[in-house]
């Protein structure tokens, strides 16, 4: 059965600093994605004794941890890549991103708009959580999603391609109870190249949902 593996970081821990502490990176990838990695990987194994044992009365709560680590898992992937020590900024022209820059102002008005958007989106997600930016291939829009813990509250076909992570875990030991400070301060590292390549990716795709019978 093929397993989930943890992706190694794009850059060392301190790259990213002083917007993230290297022991926050370090804690975050090494621990914690870690642990949804693990954690999808053994829901997988649980969900195959079940049906091998057919005992149906676990698959509800075994979807559910499923669910969880692997969207924790899959949020953290894209994180990792959306972030560079020479991010920040906002996409333009010139830095060959035009496409994703002209779909941003489309489906936001502006980048300022949208920058406050998924700020905001980011900042009152309720309890633990991300703001995503995602593409949604029935308009050909750029959206923004709130996801709860590692789901809910998203449109089911949209594909992530800029994730804010707006859990504890990624800067309390920095930024303590000021989320807002840290989702401020997240903008500095946007890697826009890779957010590009993933809208590009995604719009490449999108006619999938449509397709005729």
């Amino acid at each position: 059965m093929p397993v989930y593996t943890l992706p190694d970081l794009p850059y060392d821990y301190s790259a990213l600093a002083p917007v993230i502490s290297p022991e926050i990176i370090e804690l975050h990838h090494d621990k914690h994605h870690a642990a949804y990695v693990k954690g999808a990987n053994d829901s997988l194994e649980q969900l195959a004794e079940a049906r091998d044992k057919e005992q149906w009365g676990s698959i509800n709560g075994l979807e559910k941890n499923l669910a969880f680590h692997l969207s924790g898992h899959i949020l953290h992937s894209i994180y990792w890549q959306n972030m560079s020590g020479d991010g920040g900024g906002e996409p333009l022209e010139k830095d060959g991103v035009g496409e994703l820059a002209d779909a941003i102002a489309e489906s936001f008005g502006s980048f300022a708009h949208f920058k406050a958007q998924l700020s905001k989106a980011a900042a009152t997600t309720q309890g633990s959580g991300w703001g995503v930016l995602a593409y949604e291939p029935l308009s050909g829009r750029l959206i923004v999603e709130q996801v709860y813990d590692h789901q809910g509250n998203v449109g089911q076909a949209a594909t992530p391609i800029l994730v804010f992570d707006a859990w504890e875990h990624a800067f309390y030991l920095q930024y303590r109870n000021q989320k807002v400070d840290f989702i401020e301060a997240m903008w500095q590292v946007v890697d826009w190249q890779d957010v590009a390549r993933r809208h590009e990716a995604a719009r490449s795709r999108a006619d999938v949902l449509l397709l005729a019978p």
